[in-house]
């Protein structure tokens, strides 16, 4: 799934009303649309691999949003200076995000993967305060104790449950922090680059390693799909990664950044529902606790303290 947060800050509305209903309908139409997204994925690799499953959605999700972005009438020239960090930004986030969300999301329950990869914020946080010495504050440093509080409940229930865990949460977690990464190279970087063709570039740069990758993981000869497969796959390169962040564009122009950070706060609740009523995945005690715990980590990050809605 690449849910990239990449775009123009929004302009602060001065009070509720003006917040419009469109917006709002969109973030509850995204929020959905990710959050189910990620029972697909083990759907989508079971005649395919992960790196060829990955290698087509960013490749047909790139080419859409650049052609989407020129129907628009914008620019697809990357700017010289820049390029190199997008490169970098790109393998960072797209292609581990890409790929490691995927084997996660097979090896433990996909809503489990869902809640380990949205941890980016703290990571994000976390590595602003190692690298660039930005101050923790009182809420932060209490939403990193809910993260690994909720993170920890995940993986001593994960352990014993099944054999692959403490692979399936290592990638959650990885995926979270090389989304963070990414999403750092870029904020520092000054990008002007209008965001539908900064993220088309991305998805097409970090399918190249992803592309190798699966010509080289290959196994056996070359073959069709069913038409089960085709569907999940084509749908998910159209729906959650294309048209989806257009949505996501589209929420961040209308909304200001904190009530847009919602859907990012949302997507693994969704996500950890809808893996245990379609997959029978586990949804106890635990992973609620385990849930409640990263949704409150999450908004502490994400919400500003007088959040007006």
């Amino acid at each position: 799934m690449s849910e990239i947060k990449q775009g123009t800050a929004a302009q602060p509305l001065p009070a509720a009303h003006h917040i419009p209903p469109r917006a709002l309908l969109l973030v509850a139409v995204l929020t959905l649309v990710w959050g189910t997204n990620w029972m697909l994925f083990p759907l989508a690799v079971r005649e395919v691999s992960v790196w060829t499953f990955r290698a087509v959605a960013m490749v047909g999700a790139g080419v859409m949003l650049l052609a989407i972005a020129r129907a628009r009438g914008q620019s697809l020239m990357l700017p010289k200076p820049q390029r190199l960090r997008i490169v970098a930004a790109a393998l960072g986030y797209l292609a581990l995000w890409n790929v490691a969300t995927a084997y996660a999301a097979v090896l433990i329950p996909s809503g489990q993967a869902a809640l380990l990869g949205f941890t980016m914020p703290l990571w994000g946080a976390f590595f602003s305060w190692l690298i660039w010495r930005e101050p923790l504050l009182g809420r932060m440093r209490v939403a990193m104790v809910l993260g690994a509080v909720g993170v920890g409940l995940l993986m001593w229930r994960s352990f014993g449950a099944y054999a692959q865990a403490p692979l399936g949460v290592a990638l959650g977690l990885l995926a979270g922090i090389g989304w963070a990464a990414g999403t750092l190279i870029l904020k520092r970087s000054g990008l002007t680059v209008p965001a539908t063709v900064l993220t088309g570039w991305q998805l097409l740069i970090a399918a190249v390693p992803v592309a190798i990758g699966a010509i080289v993981f290959a196994q056996g000869p070359l073959f069709m799909p069913n038409w089960n497969s085709v569907l999940i796959i084509v749908y998910i390169t159209v729906i959650p990664m294309g048209l989806g962040n257009v949505a996501w564009f589209a929420i961040v122009g209308l909304l200001p950044a904190n009530v847009a950070g919602l859907s990012s706060i949302m997507v693994p609740v969704v996500a950890m529902i809808a893996g245990a009523l379609v997959h029978g995945e586990p949804l106890g005690a635990v992973q609620w606790a385990a849930m409640g715990c990263c949704v409150g980590a999450l908004a502490l990050v994400v919400l500003k303290p007088r959040l007006s809605v």
